[in-house]
């Protein structure tokens, strides 16, 4: 048998060109696992291990046993509990092993070691495939649909490479059929044995941005550099770029002449609308850029929030940049990061003087100062209590008629209702039950979230049903109705 196990290692390495070494350790796992299936049924944790000899093919068979600590030895089919060993000699993790009859390389080890093998093979290929595709992740690679499945398309590569891509990730509107050439970028290479190896997109954003740096030389040179690209795959996208060389116009060269570069990209993309935006460090002005072909009137930023406000001149401005069903606007505060609140002329107006009333109204209530101070202090850019309590007493000169002696009586006023209002705030706070604290399952941050629905004790929980609390952060449906039912419990006690 010597022999027969070196034709197959030799056979198998030279047709599938795996290595020997993989070979021999498969043939050693199939021995292990005949010894076990044929030896020691009754015992299935037992520890064998096989050693083939790589010159002659021979091969002998031990038992091995772990020295394990008393409290430890739990498996005696191949464990040894220290204390029944000669301690001066061995210590707790030894193996202490014993040769034993090796069994015949027969036709079920044979079978074993074939499995095991087709498996290594499998692996090497597709440890091959991935070391020849890694380096390629986030690039385009092109291949012809072999075949359609539920979920997606199995693309073939060549050379025996294939790759996976999934409905979700090709534009909605394509479909394609068995033969079509078509262009993908290799999103993810995966070299465990789960799901598809080499994972494909089309509808990805690093797609635009691989086929403009495919069609523009000037972004694969590095003189037009892409900053963000927003898409809504097979339907528009939005792509902002930024020019290292002020000589040349970054929208200009990504169109081309005649539109033929951007056009080439539409194509590909089954028609998709691309708009290119140049980019700003300013993010007024490249939210502008971002809303195009619409004329913004005027734009107010909350950078602390990322929350932009766009006014517009008329309604047909503002249906250009709301653009069809959402889509430029979508875009847009997609690209830039910024939520974007549009609205008219009239309508931003409209609403200052209600932001302002309000204001007005705070301070004429909360300060009890009379109404013409309580609109000076508006008018000069106080919004919040706080403001008046915490700024430099310098801001007041600007309003006629306050000397320092009433500046400082304002500011007091003002720190006295945010003391009042955290005293109220801290006083508001109710406390779950200790009951309702100890209840199994329970914790203390959804304690204190059902006492704010008035939820105290463990009566209290146990009238809810489970819609009424589930929609708790940290609350699923299922604990929701384990602690209701827990609750319930103290009913029939």
């Amino acid at each position: 048998m010597s022999r027969e196990i070196l034709t197959v290692v030799e056979t198998v390495s030279n047709e599938k060109g795996l290595d020997a070494e993989d070979i021999f350790g498969a043939i050693e796992q199939a021995l292990v696992f005949s010894t076990k299936k044929k030896v020691y049924t009754e015992q299935p944790e037992v520890a064998i291990r096989v050693s083939i000899d790589r010159k002659t093919g021979n091969y002998d068979t031990y038992r091995y046993w772990t020295v394990v600590a008393d409290e430890d030895h739990e498996m005696p089919a191949c464990q040894l509990a220290i204390s029944d060993l000669d301690e001066t000699k061995y210590q707790i993790g030894d193996i202490v092993e014993e040769q034993i009859e090796s069994i015949e390389f027969g036709r079920i080890a044979a079978t074993q070691a074939k499995q095991v093998i087709i498996q290594k093979i499998r692996e090497a290929e597709r440890s091959l495939v991935a070391d020849a595709f890694e380096a390629r992740i986030g690039e385009l690679i092109t291949g012809e649909v072999k075949k359609q499945s539920k979920d997606g398309y199995i693309i073939d590569l060549g050379d025996g490479a294939e790759g996976y891509l999934a409905k979700d990730q090709a534009l909605p509107r394509e479909n394609l059929r068995p033969k079509t050439r078509v262009t993908c970028l290799l999103a993810q290479v995966n070299r465990d044995g789960r799901g598809s190896q080499l994972v494909l997109s089309r509808a990805s954003k690093d797609m635009l941005k691989a086929l403009m740096t495919k069609e523009v030389p000037e972004i694969s040179e590095g003189i037009i550099e892409v900053r963000e690209v927003a898409r809504l795959p097979g339907l528009r996208a939005k792509i902002a770029v930024k020019t290292h060389d002020n000589r040349i116009d970054p929208v200009g060269a990504c169109i081309g002449m005649r539109g033929t570069r951007i056009q080439a990209v539409q194509s590909e993309l089954d028609g998709e609308r691309i708009d290119v935006v140049v980019w700003s460090d300013d993010p007024a002005q490249y939210i502008i850029s971002s809303l195009e072909p619409a004329d913004v009137s005027s734009i107010v930023l909350d950078e602390d929030n990322r929350t932009a406000d766009i006014i517009f001149a008329t309604n047909d401005q503002l249906a250009r940049a709301i653009g069809s069903q959402g889509q430029n606007v979508r875009l847009a505060s997609d690209l830039t990061g910024y939520k974007l609140n549009m609205m008219l002329e009239s309508e931003y107006a409209e609403r200052q003087k209600s932001e302002i009333e309000a204001i007005i109204n705070l301070f004429y209530e909360r300060l009890e100062v009379d109404r013409d101070l309580a609109e000076a202090l508006a008018e000069i850019g106080f919004t919040t209590i706080e403001e008046v309590a915490y700024v430099p007493a310098e801001t007041f000169y600007d309003i006629e008629g306050l000397d320092d002696e009433a500046i400082g009586m304002i500011q007091e006023r003002a720190k006295e209702v945010i003391i009042a209002d955290e005293v109220a705030k801290k006083q508001n706070i109710k406390e779950p039950s200790g009951e309702l604290l100890a209840l199994e399952g329970m914790t203390t941050a959804i304690a204190y979230k059902l006492a704010e629905r008035d939820i105290i004790t463990l009566d209290d929980l146990a009238e809810q049903a489970t819609f009424d609390i589930d929609d708790i952060e940290g609350l699923d449906s299922k604990t929701a109705g384990e602690l209701i039912m827990n609750a319930r419990k103290s009913w029939f006690e």
